[in-house]
């Protein structure tokens, strides 16, 4: 992928619309990716074929090495077009693999580009199993001083077990489109009814999962637009500033205390405008039509 004209090409492609591999090139210093495991020395899920299911020779994930503005990072995609990203056994283990390698191999960072509904409940057992090592896999390679960035953008999002794995990564990089939660919409409503959550409206299922909900709760590390290069921009700033901190169990029991004092604070609301304007935001409506660098503005007089 040619970046030199980078602006053309911004206004050309959308992060939340691109597939994996579009996505990985324009993360990536043009020309330095090697994927690790190509679909020529793969094979698709036993599982998907025993139920007569057609598979994928990468089972909906990529992962390899490259650079990030000449420093040596590992990165994983995942596929949301080939069945919503959901994780199988296949597509878990070369996950795992990849994070157990970067444990051997001490890249500068771990990217992974997280486009999910969580576990392939085709495989049952298998994809909860695989989501469990992901997890464990994630803390491993923070502890060893690598760490995960998730970038969030996809027409998936990041729900499920995938939440819960995108949540316990060094940072989370989203952009409006992007959805992060334990629960779908669809898997809310079709339990607990359409009265509690409808799917079918967009504008609530953004206002409570989406990026700007998340960062102006300080779920993510930093909103950034539908555009590859600003994720990969801001990747690329938050390896620089080596903030990140390896787990600690004291670190976790503080944040599991500020997320149950969340939770009595906001306890009974049902939608981000009435969390927004309980945060102070004086015109909550106005949320979903500011642009990044508003609530960047925003986010910061709320917390300063």
């Amino acid at each position: 992928m040619i970046t030199e004209n980078r602006p053309v090409l911004s206004l050309r492609h959308s992060y939340f619309e691109a597939t994996a591999r579009q996505r990985l090139s324009w993360i990536l210093d043009n020309g330095s990716f090697r994927e690790l495991l190509p679909p020529t020395e793969s094979a698709p899920s036993t599982h998907l074929a025993a139920l007569d299911i057609p598979g994928a020779f990468d089972d909906g994930v990529v992962i390899g090495e490259g650079a990030l503005n000449k420093s040596p990072v590992f990165i994983i995609a995942q596929e949301g077009q080939f069945m919503g990203g959901a994780v199988g056994e296949i597509h878990g283990a070369k996950i795992v693999g990849l994070l157990r390698r970067a444990i051997r191999d001490k890249p500068a960072a771990v990217l992974f580009l997280v486009d999910s509904g969580g576990v392939r409940l085709h495989e049952a057992n298998a994809g909860l199993i695989a989501i469990s090592e992901i997890m464990r896999a994630i803390l491993d390679t923070r502890a060893a001083g690598v760490p995960v960035v998730a970038l969030v953008g996809g027409s998936c999002g990041a729900f499920g077990g995938m939440g819960i794995v995108t949540s316990l990564c060094s940072a989370i990089v989203m952009s409006e489109e992007g959805r992060l939660a334990l629960s779908g919409p669809e898997v809310i409503e079709t339990v607990a009814g359409v009265e509690e959550f409808d799917s079918r409206d967009r504008a609530l299922v953004w206002r409570v999962t989406g990026g700007k909900h998340r960062y102006l709760m300080n779920d993510c590390a930093a909103l950034v637009e539908d555009d590859p290069f600003a994720f990969r921009d801001t990747a690329k700033q938050l390896i620089a500033e080596n903030k990140f901190a390896p787990p600690d169990l004291d670190a976790q029991k503080q944040n599991q205390a500020r997320l149950l004092a969340r939770l009595e604070r906001f306890k009974g609301m049902r939608d981000g405008l009435q969390v927004w304007q309980a945060l102070g935001i004086p015109t909550p409506v106005n949320i979903p039509m500011m642009n990044c660098t508003d609530l960047a503005r925003l986010h910061k007089e709320l917390y300063t």
